[in-house]
């Protein structure tokens, strides 16, 4: 089960720069959904999304969804000095997710205590590699711009 908060958008944050190749995933969390890029020829999973299967060589891929739970592979913890947005924050868990579907795939993202909790200490005395965690999405805005990036929650608070 995944959960998108909505309402109004956590700001000062630094937003990705969606590409060709990344679009569909930034169009996928907007709808509350972690997909990742497939080879349509081969079936290999790959992240992040590029236009050539690195297995096949085939340029045919589709999205697939993932169940959106996976573990710590690896983790720190920010604090100041920071970009003012962040500063304010700290200190706050940033984590690399290796997929429950798909342990090959690893994702980057921060920890957080609640759907609708900003970045900020999250559990920090329950953090650990291989602690079970589920994605959340959150909408975060730079400006004018917006967009709905995942995070992670812990399964056992």
């Amino acid at each position: 089960m995944t959960t998108t908060v909505t309402g109004p958008a956590e700001t000062g944050l630094l937003l990705p720069v969606p590409d060709d190749d990344g679009a569909s995933f930034w169009s996928y969390t907007a709808d509350g959904e972690l997909r990742v890029q497939a080879c349509s020829r081969c079936g290999e999973r790959r992240f992040p999304p590029r236009p050539c299967c690195p297995h096949c060589q085939s340029f045919d891929s589709e999205w697939q969804r993932m169940s959106g739970r996976g573990r710590i592979w690896s983790y720190v913890v920010a604090h100041p000095p920071l970009l003012p947005g962040y500063a304010e924050a700290a200190p706050y868990a940033v984590l690399v997710v290796e997929l429950a579907d798909d342990p090959a795939i690893r994702l980057v993202g921060n920890l957080v205590a609640a759907p609708d909790a900003p970045l900020g200490p999250a559990a920090a005395g329950k953090l650990r590699i291989g602690a079970p965690v589920r994605v959340v999405f959150r909408e975060v805005a730079h400006g004018e711009r917006r967009m709905t990036v995942p995070r992670w929650m812990l399964e056992r608070p």
